[in-house]
């Protein structure tokens, strides 16, 4: 399969950082490694994936080399990204069948996926200085979606950094697997473990645990329509 290069796609939305995104050296030279060793995959800034309108944001790590750097959407063609979208498809949230790749027509419904880091970040560990230079473009990204009350974080980095960009306080939200968070706009944010490969093969992370994340943040966003009235 031949991917897409980055000038057959759409636009990118607005907050989302330029192809050529000149913010943290460290990841350039790798963008420009991989472009000049596979000049067919994406080797950009990857963008969010998902419904604009939805009630809950996934806010993930960072592109795998092999995954979202390489075909240009979130969790797309890794390990991570079979638990992720079959468990999206469980609770309704996933349309069509996904192939692990860009073109497979997969739709999500009700819940978009954003990225802390756009970059691929070298051992897929990002730096700090990395990921407070990418944090406005995932507020810009979280600020552009109007319904969304309910943030689910992979990992301890997105888990920060979803907490500083919904303005709440480190010291007083720790992460921990299914750990729920109010922020100060009432916001609720949800914690779980990365959906890596090395998660799952150690168990650390199950499918049945990763699930009951979701279910969670499932009925925290009906409750927050029956707060309001919408239901």
């Amino acid at each position: 399969m031949t991917l897409q290069s980055p000038q057959d796609r759409s636009p990118l939305p607005a907050g989302e950082p330029p192809r050529d995104c000149p913010l943290c050296p460290r990841l350039v030279a790798l963008r420009e490694q991989c472009r000049a060793e596979y000049p067919d995959w994406w080797n950009a800034p990857v963008p969010a994936f998902g419904d604009p309108a939805a009630r809950i944001a996934i806010i993930g790590l960072a592109p795998g080399k092999h995954g979202a750097n390489r075909t240009g959407r979130p969790f797309t063609g890794d390990y991570a990204g079979d638990l992720l979208f079959a468990t999206l498809a469980k609770f309704g949230m996933a349309e069509g069948v996904y192939e692990a790749q860009p073109d497979d027509g997969l739709a999500l419904r009700d819940i978009i996926i954003v990225n802390s880091v756009k970059c691929l970040p070298p051992q897929n560990k990002p730096e700090p200085a990395e990921i407070r230079n990418c944090r406005p473009f995932l507020a810009a990204g979280v600020a552009a979606l109007p319904n969304a009350r309910v943030f689910v974080a992979l990992g301890q980095i997105a888990h920060q950094s979803a907490v500083k960009i919904l303005g709440g306080k480190l010291p007083k939200a720790r992460f921990a697997h299914l750990a729920e968070h109010r922020m100060p706009d009432g916001r609720m944010l949800v914690d779980s473990y990365h959906c890596s490969r090395y998660n799952q093969n150690t168990g650390r992370l199950t499918a049945a645990m990763f699930e009951a994340v979701f279910a969670r943040a499932v009925e925290l966003a009906r409750a927050v329509e029956l707060a309001r009235g919408a239901i």
